[in-house]
């Protein structure tokens, strides 16, 4: 039996998905009339539009006017691959990783790529960042400015040297409007449209410094590229990739959504603003947690915290004492009840991470669903005690 009274007050969205995330507040199917539906992308209408897409990216996410931007296919994985099969070999590389999605960038070094002179420098358990005093100046460097699975981000860009010799290539997926990216510090920027600002899946952004588009014109890797990662034409940077001619046929339909996100983004204020609602978010889940002595973040350090896909354990003796599969067990139930009660959907830890709670709290969610969602958690955790300890 609960000891915790059943809350009255719902979220009246319960989305906290980490990916594909809730659509932006107000969002309907009507913001999708204006797409060049049945048109090709090649068109002067298709153009337009991806070409808005790009532009509107640069506003908002304030990308210097020297940087190039492209809609790429596979997503953020698919831009993340593109520039580490297109730029990397030509010197040492530093790999840094601290949950699943880092991972499998060291996977592509080690295995696929079998890059000379990788170093990987990998944080555990989740929650913890590697050492990145370990950079070094004349590697090129591949990091994931924010774990969404480990609920853990960078603290800042400081550990990057402003005089490196090599590359920078920062998957900032989740991270991105977000959170602040020191273009400075940066050669390849990527992110997926289904994060921050709640997009559809399948459409990657990549954004090359000049730095990066030096790389492209001057190394040529010595192993083939497929078509979908090629970023030159006869040496030199194929320019229209960055103007909306897309490697491949990409949807209109989705790219319209993508555009209406946009403008939401700007009509509120622009990216200070989207800054604002994903910190104002997470604060709810911190306010709580302090308070609360059953939960705690993945995430010990206050400095690395994420402020979007936020990773909660339980560490209540009762139920840290049990085996790893119990544990899991109560985890799996915990959320299993907040989507019963239809408060909380998909909001269960990733899969290779330790069991408890992912809570997305991205700039698309209301701080006001995240606080109605609080009173929830305790009492589908006090219902989950009755039930398994």
């Amino acid at each position: 039996m609960s000891n915790v009274a059943r809350p009255t007050i719902r979220p009246s969205d319960p989305r906290f998905s980490s990916g594909p995330t809730r659509k932006r507040p107000g969002w309907t199917l009507q913001a999708l009339e204006g797409a060049a539906l049945g048109r090709s992308h090649r068109s002067a209408a298709g153009k337009a539009k991806l070409k808005e897409a790009i532009d509107r990216s640069r506003s908002l996410l304030e990308v210097p006017d020297d940087f190039r931007i492209a809609i790429v296919p596979a997503s953020d994985t698919g831009a993340v691959e593109m520039a580490m099969w297109s730029m990397l070999g030509e010197r040492p590389v530093d790999l840094f990783a601290w949950e699943s999605f880092g991972e499998e960038w060291v996977t592509d070094a080690a295995e696929q790529l079998k890059l000379d002179d990788a170093r990987f420098h990998v944080g555990r358990p989740y929650g913890a960042l590697p050492d990145f005093a370990q950079a070094r100046r004349e590697a090129d460097i591949v990091f994931t400015q924010n774990g969404t699975t480990a609920g853990a981000r960078i603290p800042n860009f400081d550990w990057i040297a402003a005089d490196r010799e090599g590359i920078t290539i920062n998957d900032a997926t989740s991270a991105a409007f977000a959170q602040p990216i020191a273009w400075d510090k940066c050669d390849v920027v990527t992110y997926s449209w289904q994060k921050v600002l709640g997009g559809e899946a399948a459409h990657g952004m990549l954004i090359l410094s000049p730095r990066a588009v030096a790389r492209l014109e001057r190394y040529v890797p010595d192993r083939p590229l497929p078509k979908l990662f090629r970023m030159t034409n006869k040496g030199k940077l194929d320019e229209a990739l960055f103007e909306g001619m897309t490697i491949n046929t990409p949807s209109l339909l989705a790219t319209e959504d993508y555009l209406d996100t946009l403008r939401w983004g700007e009509s509120i204020g622009g990216l200070a603003a989207l800054h604002a609602r994903a910190d104002a978010n997470a604060g709810v889940l911190s306010a709580w947690v302090s308070r609360t002595p059953w939960v705690d973040f993945l995430a010990s350090d206050p400095a690395i915290r994420s402020n979007t896909g936020v990773c909660l354990k339980i560490v209540d003796p009762r139920v840290t004492a049990l085996d790893p599969a119990r544990q899991a067990a109560f985890a799996k139930a915990l959320a299993g009840h907040l989507e019963q009660e239809g408060v909380a959907l998909d909001a269960a830890s990733y899969r290779t991470a330790p069991p408890g709670l992912r809570i997305w709290c991205g700039a698309t969610v209301e701080r006001s669903d995240v606080e109605a969602l609080v009173p929830w958690l305790d009492w589908a955790f006090d219902r989950c005690v009755a039930a398994h300890v």
